[in-house]
């Protein structure tokens, strides 16, 4: 579903605009301007340099979702605690 938000910016002295909440959770903005001279800004998310690897790996990326999907439906089996297999390491 696409939901179209208008609001009225104008620049300040130095040609800066604020979106406010409109770039709420955004990290950056990719900047284009079309032949009608439109300037588009293109929402960008980062993310964390060791959680790369998953969107590399379509297969793990896939059984993720399907986690996600499963969880949102209420499709889970409890599998007990996993705590013993947690390496202090790995939590920071």
């Amino acid at each position: 579903m696409i939901v179209k938000q208008h609001k009225i910016v104008r620049p300040d002295a130095k040609g800066r605009i604020t979106l406010g909440v409109l770039a709420e959770g955004i990290s950056s903005f990719v900047v284009t301007k079309d032949k009608s001279n439109r300037i588009i800004l293109e929402p960008r998310i980062e993310i964390p340099a060791r959680e790369k690897w998953l969107f590399d790996n379509k297969s793990a990326l896939k059984q993720v979702k399907k986690g996600l999907e499963d969880s949102a439906d209420g499709r889970l089996k409890s599998r007990g605690s996993f705590a013993k297999f947690v390496d202090d390491e790995d939590t920071q």
